[in-house]
């Protein structure tokens, strides 16, 4: 089982939230569980390769 860091917060009664690496990419949920799942089919989505132009956010190790 993989994992991946996620962002979220409550805003009046939505949970929002995104994926760490995909920060251009906000969905949200009625409750946290209903924002993972939404998280879950956002990070099926972004790493299909169906979507063009996905910008990514990565670690550059420097010299």
């Amino acid at each position: 089982m993989r994992t991946t860091k996620i962002v979220y917060w409550q805003e009046d009664e939505l949970w929002l939230g995104y994926l760490e690496e995909f920060p251009d990419y906000w969905t949200q949920g009625t409750t946290v569980e209903d924002l993972e799942e939404h998280l879950r089919d956002l990070h099926a989505d972004v790493t299909s390769g169906e979507l063009p132009g996905v910008r990514h956010v990565a670690d550059l190790t420097l010299a």
